[in-house]
């Protein structure tokens, strides 16, 4: 009974372990590829965590799915690239679902909305019509 407690205590940390390693490196993926793409980022904190994550566990996943039989982490040179790389994709199409680089042309964005006219004009117009 005792020794099943260990093993069990063993096997948890190894888990946890293993939880903090990806989310660590995903976490450092996340950001590195947020420093890589130009321009202004969607998102805060939680959204690179995530992307990071992500990007972690599809670039492994790939290099794991074309590499059969070799154990790929994020802790490995090849794994943090791959992870990097992922986190990359997962951003650039966040900002394309995001709007950032297709213009749909239904109205401008708020930041490039010129002003059309001031009080003062809409006063000026406002008895245009009126005979």
């Amino acid at each position: 009974m005792e020794g099943e407690q260990v093993e069990f205590a063993v096997q948890l940390n190894q888990w946890a372990e293993l939880l903090l390693i990806w989310v660590g490196f995903g976490t450092l993926a996340g950001l590195l590829a947020k420093g890589i793409m130009p321009g202004k980022d969607p998102g805060g904190a939680i959204a690179t965590l995530a992307m990071g994550i992500g990007g972690t566990v599809i670039g492994c996943g790939v290099l794991t799915f074309f590499y059969e039989g070799q154990r790929v982490t994020p802790i490995s040179p090849i794994g943090f690239v791959v992870a990097t790389a992922g986190a990359f994709i997962i951003l650039f199409f966040y900002r394309l679902l995001a709007g950032f680089y297709i213009d749909e042309g239904n109205s401008p964005r708020p930041s490039s909305r010129k002003k059309l006219y001031s009080r003062r004009d809409q006063r000026d117009y406002a008895y245009d019509d009126v005979e």
